[in-house]
């Protein structure tokens, strides 16, 4: 018997006849508690039905009764209806309704309607025609390579400015590097504060600015210990990745190479450079180069595309850089060994005393006779 009554009221809530489901249902609610299934059932459809109503009250009554039941999937669905009962009423905006007009002004309005549709009729012309073939659309490349430029100018340097890299040799297989940044504006770049935080938790130090210094211009000089030659060219490596990684680039590996061959009183030393800056456009404004100390202009065997020229007033060389090309620079130069050559006059003077020592013994002095 229930179960015909649920299949009636299912028809009953297909077709919108509510009220005759609350009136058949509520009669089987004292007879099936809510913790059986066929209670739950009824609570169910009662719910459904109730909404229907638009008495959410008691639909929500129906659902919480319904949480007594062992089946799970009566109870998940009686959660579903739970959470659109509890879910906020949301405001009908005002253009979704429609305002009928009063109908005492109806005539009034029917009047007007015609006049505005002689006037369209009036105003009806046939469209124009369509305008002439331009040909196909082109992509805009010169402004997306104008927008290139600028990004390029923006994310780098935030400006023009001038980094140069200093390379000194402190003797043989010891060497130091050192960064000078120098920016034309009152305020340095924020590509240069960035560099200059990474250098100094590298462990470079400041150390005093250049004197060539543009006027209301800002400089630092960043400058690292004296190094072993093979750890200073891996910090330079570093150093060179940083500063292109910062300008959001990623460049190839510079090659950094020093040889050294040791004769005792001296060293003979090749250096090799390569800075591959194909992927960076020349910027205007912006120079890089590469300071070499001390060394004579004779010690440079190739270098391309700049040319190393010497620095007036010091024994040192500047190579340009250029950007859009790859760089390269080779040199040989030789290096007086203090502790060699200081080795070397001692043996020399060692070897001086013993050959007067020998001279005097002949001559038939003797040995030296000690202080009484």
């Amino acid at each position: 018997m229930p179960d015909a009554q649920l299949a009636q009221a299912r028809d009953l809530l297909e077709r919108g006849d509510y009220g005759r489901v609350v009136r058949l249902l509520e009669p089987l609610t004292r007879e099936h508690p809510p913790a059986t299934q066929t209670g739950a059932e009824i609570q169910l459809l009662l719910a459904t039905a109730w909404m229907g109503q638009g008495d959410p009250a008691r639909a929500m009554v129906c659902c919480r009764l319904i949480k007594r039941c062992r089946d799970a999937t009566l109870r998940a669905q009686a959660e579903d209806l739970i959470t659109v009962l509890e879910a906020p009423a949301l405001e009908r905006p005002r253009e979704w309704s429609i305002t009928l007009p009063d109908l005492g002004t109806a005539e009034a309005m029917g009047g007007q309607m015609q006049q505005l549709a002689r006037q369209r009729r009036r105003s009806n012309k046939p469209p124009p025609p369509p305008p002439p073939p331009v040909g196909p659309t082109q992509a805009p490349i010169g402004f997306a390579v104008l927008a290139i430029v600028l990004l390029l100018l923006t994310v780098l340097l935030g400006g023009c400015m001038e980094v140069r890299t200093e390379l000194s040799f402190q003797g043989p297989g010891r060497l130091q590097i050192a960064h000078t940044l120098v920016s034309p504006g009152p305020q340095p770049s924020p590509w240069q504060r960035q560099f200059s935080q990474s250098l100094q938790a590298q462990g470079f130090h400041r150390s005093p600015d250049p004197a060539s210094l543009p006027q209301g211009g800002v400089a630092q000089r960043l400058a690292s210990p004296v190094l072993a030659a093979p750890r200073a060219l891996a910090l330079l490596t570093a150093n060179l990745e940083e500063a292109a990684r910062l300008g959001g680039f990623s460049l190839p590996t510079p090659t950094l190479q020093l040889d050294e061959r040791n004769w005792l009183v001296g060293v003979w030393q090749t250096l090799e450079l390569g800075v591959d800056l194909r992927e960076i456009a020349p910027l205007p404004g912006v120079g890089a180069s590469v300071a070499l100390t001390p060394v004579r202009p004779s010690a440079v065997e190739q270098a391309s595309p700049e040319v190393a020229t010497p620095v007036p007033g010091q024994a040192g060389l500047v190579w340009p850089l250029r950007f859009g090309a790859r760089n390269s620079l080779r040199l040989h130069c030789w290096r007086w060994s203090s502790l060699g050559l200081g080795g070397l006059l001692i043996a020399a003077a060692l070897t001086l005393v013993l050959a007067l020592e020998r001279l005097r013994r002949l001559l038939g002095f003797g040995l030296p006779e000690l202080p009484a």
